[in-house]
């Protein structure tokens, strides 16, 4: 089967498997702060780490949502680890409410202060990276059209995690269960980790 996406036979086709090719993704659960204090906690599947040297991470939004015009604002935001035991919390935290209203309220998640940045982290989770606002990039097509996407670029500046899940010097994915977005309504989470050695020429 090929197709081109704005012709996609949606007899044959009816969602797109666009999101399901691309799977699984990390979730960013990215919680921000509005100049008059308000706080937002979101999930979004469209994040990942893009850079080790410094420790930069992404995220984009399909419209401007609540978390895009925060950080606009104030210019940092939160990185907080979605795992196995948070997954219903996370799902939560989706839900389209109006600005102002505070979805780790609604979800019962507990917030922690952050050290180096003022929105707070998931207490619960094992994970957050504090960051600070490079780059919101508004997203355009081909044709140099915009969209209603942005895209959100930010260095970690601190980095939390939970002293039980350091092994041996290292973290142990595993043991946190990350959970990641697929396709549809699907979800995956990390059990089982395996290893293989880079090539050295």
């Amino acid at each position: 089967m090929f197709y081109e996406p704005e012709k996609r036979d949606k007899r044959v086709l009816p969602h797109d498997p666009f999101k399901a090719i691309v799977a699984p993704r990390p979730i960013g659960w990215i919680t921000s702060i509005s100049a008059k204090g308000e706080v937002n906690c979101a999930p979004y599947s469209f994040f990942n780490a893009i850079s080790s040297r410094p420790n930069l991470v992404m995220f984009a939004s399909e419209g401007l949502k609540d978390s895009v015009t925060f950080i606009e604002e104030t210019g940092e935001f939160v990185c907080n680890l979605a795992t196995w035991d948070l997954r219903e919390a996370m799902n939560e935290t989706s839900a389209p409410l109006p600005r102002g209203v505070n979805e780790m309220v609604r979800a019962g998640l507990e917030p922690a202060p952050s050290r180096l940045v003022k929105p707070p982290r998931v207490m619960a989770a094992p994970c957050a990276l504090e960051c600070k606002r490079l780059q919101v990039i508004r997203l355009q097509d081909i044709d140099g059209k915009p969209l209603d996407g942005h895209l959100v670029i930010g260095q970690v500046v601190g980095v939390h995690i939970d002293d039980r899940i350091i092994v041996n010097g290292k973290l142990d994915t595993a043991a946190m269960k990350p959970i990641a977005r697929c396709g549809y309504d699907e979800y995956a989470v990390v059990e089982s980790l395996f290893t293989m050695q880079r090539p050295q020429n």
